[in-house]
């Protein structure tokens, strides 16, 4: 080992690669390992905040960025029942003087790519496909994992592993750390259209709240490409989830015209944590540390701020200019923020998109048409679902 500056990175996802960067950028010796044959296209998440934003910059890749997405202010509220709209706009409720004072929109599969070719300049990085971690022994001096390969499986040992392959994360499960909480009872249906929702009056981020019929509308980026995700019975056959898509559709946009499927991903969502996000030289970020449903946005936020949090950190033992503990304090401080701030927030969101109780879906939209008038009126709220806090 090259005193003890190797670092393994599982998980060829944004959260990952931006490990990755922010490693090799401190002088490690980067490689990144994936189990499939390249980036992961299945429509996740695709609007970035104003944290998120901050910290692509602080790596050199918001202007990429910006050339690929799609800017955006504006934020619906909408009320199947009723027909009812609540219009909001970002820079209403963000902070004077706020630099990012937008969202931005594309895939995360595009963010991936993004950061991935960044990577990939770097001689100190590299990037192995259809590496699937079968193994995990550690000690002292280092990690050794067993991978599958096309060639077989090999030994590979570096100093130190960051685990960021997701909720079904086999650096957590081979760790032996427990993923505790829950499962959402719906079955999420993620779908990629290609319709101008503008034309029903759309802006290009939307929540359709509803009991039964709730769901997400945004536009991808600059193309007329839509993300729509709903949520159904999970009892009902997987195999048949794309012939019901038109009927939900029906619902959820009344007087719809002709539109195009590209693509759609029925997932289960879970609201779960690992016991914990270090064990040894072994570290975890994003949705192999946490997950939460997506309905605010959340998910990738958290995984970012892990990222660069993690890089930091690592990069500061590998460097010397920190000693172990402060690996610790990363593991247990956003650990932390996970229980205490994010998953709250995120059932939070998911509640008032599917409230049952009608007194309470009442007080929620006054609540939220109080707070949006105010906005309107007091530029200096403090940021709200479209400007995500920095603990997240």
């Amino acid at each position: 080992m090259s005193g003890g500056r190797d670092v393994i990175v599982v998980g060829a996802g944004p959260v990952g690669f931006l490990v990755a960067l922010g490693l090799a950028r401190a002088g490690a010796e980067v490689t990144v390992l994936d189990c499939e044959s390249g980036i992961n296209s299945s429509p996740r998440a695709a609007i970035y905040f104003p944290t998120t934003l901050a910290l692509l910059d602080k790596l050199g890749l918001l202007e990429d960025a910006l050339a690929i997405g799609l800017k955006s202010t504006l934020f619906t509220r909408r009320y199947l029942e009723t027909g009812e709209s609540i219009a909001a706009d970002l820079r209403d409720i963000l902070p004077p003087g706020e630099r990012y004072d937008y969202n931005l929109h594309f895939g995360q599969h595009i963010l991936a790519d993004l950061v991935m070719r960044h990577l990939e300049r770097l001689p100190n990085a590299r990037v192995l496909w259809d590496h699937k971690v079968v193994s995990l022994d550690q000690d002292a001096a280092g990690v050794t994992l067993g991978v599958e390969t096309p060639e077989g499986v090999r030994s590979m040992t570096s100093d130190w592993v960051v685990g960021a392959d997701g909720a079904r994360s086999a650096v957590r499960h081979l760790l032996g750390l427990s993923f505790d909480g829950f499962t959402w009872p719906e079955r999420f249906v993620a779908t990629n259209v290609e319709y101008d929702f503008g034309e029903l009056g759309f802006a290009p981020a939307n929540m359709i709240m509803d009991p039964l019929d709730w769901g997400v509308c945004a536009r991808l980026g600059r193309e007329n490409l839509w993300r729509v995700t709903f949520g159904e019975d999970a009892g009902l056959d997987e195999a048949t989830v794309g012939e019901r898509i038109p009927a939900r559709y029906e619902v959820l946009f009344p007087g719809i015209g002709a539109y195009r499927i590209d693509r759609f991903s029925p997932y289960r969502v879970h609201e779960r944590c690992a016991s914990a996000f270090r064990a040894g030289r072994v570290l975890l970020a994003g949705d192999a540390a946490h997950a939460c449903n997506p309905c605010g946005g959340f998910g990738l936020t958290s995984g970012v701020i892990d990222a660069d949090v993690l890089a930091e950190a690592l990069g500061a033992v590998i460097g010397g200019r920190a000693g172990e503990d402060l690996l610790d304090f990363y593991a247990a401080e956003r650990r932390r923020v996970f229980l205490e701030v994010t998953s709250p927030m995120a059932r939070e969101m998911k509640r008032l998109l599917s409230e049952a109780d009608p007194a309470r879906r009442a007080a929620d939209k006054a609540m939220i048409t109080g707070r949006t008038e105010t906005a309107r009126g007091s530029p200096t709220m403090s940021r709200g679902i479209l400007g995500q806090p920095l603990p997240v």
